[in-house]
């Protein structure tokens, strides 16, 4: 518990360290010096920037409870290798922390006294060998503050070599650690310096990857509006906008009731607005960490639960609800004059009302997580929502003539409630689907994807024509039109899921259904018609081998960073390639390469390395296969954004023309292929 508080102070002190400046007081470095013939002294010494103090363990050693109090994160060192099956060397009594430096005073934003480092800051470790294997490598973990903000805890590895590495069978063994381009050399073949940029001058599409981010802020923030105007007709919201809008119209002229119940409006925008903050430090911190999020297999089961809770507190069986106390302080704040109490006011109806909106906001925090343009999407979304919930309290006020034609809460809210418990349900699907994709268990596959859905959305209709009940509910005794027509449309819907399991002979697949793209499985992804690439298509998961195929072919490659949860990847794999001219082009004339930066399936242990951050602070390890293709991404091409497709000269390793992500237009995909392919003949015609 005590790691957790240092990590949230850093998250909310530091609101102004955005993407466009990484801030690193601390540099450290590392010796070692031999004390006989087996023992080492290893020294780990921080240089620290005037201003800037890192923490001691000391703050332990006081009497304050950590798991209490919100205490700085002290320097602490993880050791590799040294678990006991398999030690290889001994640690010798604890960390020596050198007191040159060090001293106690006041912290300025912990409020207690607390033992830190300034300037310089040095730590000794003795360690024992009982093998040949003289190698010792981990990570130490530190937080850095100045007298008015902290930076987020960071991780920095280390390694020391006395003597022969660990054996393994491969050339890996002979890069170092800090020899970052000997590292790319042995995991791609080839380094970014000697990647030729493209000279043609037949692109159609160079703003796509521009344009692509766009629209997908522009689609979120839209989404985020729908989220809003959903979470408006809930039994939560919906009773309070004629409550809240008379008591701000109520008030007399020299009161502003008026002005203030814009304020009040554009004040819930506010709230959902910060609410995206804390995901911006986590971004800028490491750019690959909300795909790490998205795609991380144990967060999307949780997800998956947590949706199924969200489910069936839509249907009545209980409430979710915020902690009372967060209720109470809200509100005690409301009586201040001025802006202060009207934003506590807003605060409070973000606060009372999440029973209703905590589901809705739960599914735009997962789909934007998902999204390739980092935390502003999550930003756009919550614009939008917030935006769509405070709307109509400014608007009602300053038309309030308008309330009397607002129709009365009453069982329709619920009805909504429910459907959205329905769509919840199925929603939850697909985030056990990411988990079941990335982790390769082979358990949701396309057929019983479909089939769930199918008897999701057959029961919601169901339910709308009556034939269902859930708690608190009252037998229904006629059907609206719109009730009907819902339930007409939820059956319909069934129907169209259900065309999903006819099976093509000439595609040999199932036929793609353009709603569910990115949402079900890959088609390919089958219990009955497996395939192992895209549209049934020759292609390569392994950067090497591609390349190695391309060169014996002559043929140019066509590198596709892709991802299993990747939405806007289904929809060009399903509904561009498939296209006769499209899948012509590509069978015919490319090597396909389709590198995933999502799949988890663990590198073999001499491909783990450690490899420099292209953005954040500090070094990463490549653990998986995602890791290892991100990597590739982002310190070769500088795009963490999928789908991102290049067309490459096999044998220079050029670029043969502009790169391009989502690009539904066929035509425009075609003229994209085409151009690079009259590139490459060009070329090697010279």
């Amino acid at each position: 518990m005590r790691f957790i508080y240092p990590l949230i102070l850093a998250l909310f002190l530091t609101p102004f360290f955005g993407v466009s400046q990484i801030y690193d007081p601390v540099e450290w470095s590392f010796s070692s010096q031999k004390v006989s013939e087996n023992t080492y002294e290893l020294t780990f010494i921080a240089d620290i920037e005037p201003g800037w103090a890192i923490y001691s363990n000391d703050i332990y050693n006081n009497d304050i409870d950590c798991d209490v109090e919100i205490c700085p994160l002290p320097v602490s060192f993880e050791f590799d290798n040294n678990n006991e099956s398999e030690r290889y060397f001994n640690l010798v009594g604890e960390i020596v922390e050198v007191d040159e430096n060090k001293s106690v005073s006041q912290d300025p934003i912990f409020l207690m006294d607390v033992t830190k480092f300034t300037k310089k800051a040095t730590f000794k470790q003795i360690v024992e060998f009982n093998a040949d294997n003289k190698h010792v490598s981990g990570y130490l973990t530190f937080m850095v503050c100045d007298d008015t903000k902290c930076l987020p805890p960071t991780d920095v590895d280390f390694e020391f070599n006395f003597g022969k590495k660990p054996k393994d069978n491969s050339d890996f063994d002979k890069v170092e650690i800090q020899d970052f381009g000997q590292t790319n050399l042995a995991l791609y073949g080839f380094l970014p310096e000697q990647i030729k940029e493209q000279s043609s001058d037949c692109d159609t599409a160079n703003e796509t990857v521009t344009e692509n981010k766009e629209n997908s802020f522009l689609n979120i923030f839209l989404l985020g509006i729908l989220g809003g105007f959903l979470a408006l007709l809930t039994p939560c919201v919906f009773p309070m906008i004629p409550l809240t809008v008379s008591f701000f119209t109520k008030k007399n002229e020299n009161d502003n009731g008026i002005s203030n119940a814009i304020l009040y409006g554009f004040f819930i925008f506010l709230v959902y607005i910060i609410l995206s903050i804390p995901f911006h430090l986590l971004d800028s911190v490491n750019p690959d960490i909300l795909n790490d999020i998205s795609t991380n297999i144990f967060l999307n089961v949780l997800f998956f639960l947590i949706f199924l809770v969200f489910a069936f507190s839509f249907f009545g069986y209980f409430e979710l609800t915020l902690p009372s106390s967060w209720t109470s302080k809200s509100t005690s704040q409301e009586s201040n004059a001025g802006f202060i109490g009207i934003f506590f006011m807003a605060l409070t109806l973000a606060i009372v009302s999440f029973s209703c909106t905590g589901p809705i906001l739960g599914t735009l925090l997962a789909g934007s997580l998902s999204g390739d343009s980092g935390a502003w999407e999550l930003t756009a979304g919550m614009g939008g929502f917030g935006l769509a919930l405070g709307l109509p309290f400014a608007l009602f006020a300053m038309f309030p003539n308008v309330l009397s034609k607002l129709p009365k809460s009453g069982g329709w809210l619920n009805t909504i409630k429910v459907t959205l418990g329905f769509i919840e349900l199925a929603l939850a699907l697909k985030f056990l689907s990411n988990a079941d994709l990335v982790a390769h268990w082979g358990i949701l596959k396309i057929e019983l994807f479909l089939i769930l859905w199918i008897v999701i959305f057959f029961l919601l209709g169901i339910y709308l024509i009556g034939k269902i009940r859930f708690p608190k509910e009252i037998k229904l005794e006629k059907i609206s039109r719109l009730r009907l027509l819902s339930a007409i449309l939820a059956f319909g819907f069934s129907v169209y899921l259900a065309s999903g399991l006819i099976y093509d002979k000439d595609k040999e697949s199932y036929n793609a259904l353009p709603l569910l793209s990115g949402l079900a499985p890959p088609l390919g992804y089958s219990y009955f018609s497996p395939k192992d690439c895209p549209n049934d298509l020759n292609c390569f998961k392994d950067l090497k081998t591609g390349i190695e195929y391309a060169k014996k072919e002559n043929k140019p490659i066509l590198l596709d960073f892709t991802g299993y949860a990747c939405v806007n990847c289904r929809k060009m794999e399903e509904h561009v390639w498939p296209l006769p001219e499209v899948d012509k082009v590509l069978r015919d004339n490319f090597v396909l390469i389709s590198l995933y930066v999502d799949d988890k399936k663990e590198l073999p242990e001499y491909e783990q390395l450690h490899v420099k951050r292209t953005s954040g602070i500090g070094t990463r390890k490549l653990e998986n296969y995602g890791h290892k293709w991100a990597h590739f991404q982002a310190s070769y091409f500088g795009v963490n954004s999928q789908p991102f497709y290049l067309l490459i000269d096999p044998n220079k390793y050029k670029i043969l023309n502009d790169p391009v992500g989502y690009t539904p237009d066929p035509s425009e995909y075609i003229s994209f292929l085409e151009c690079g392919l009259s590139e490459f003949k060009s070329s090697n015609e010279e």
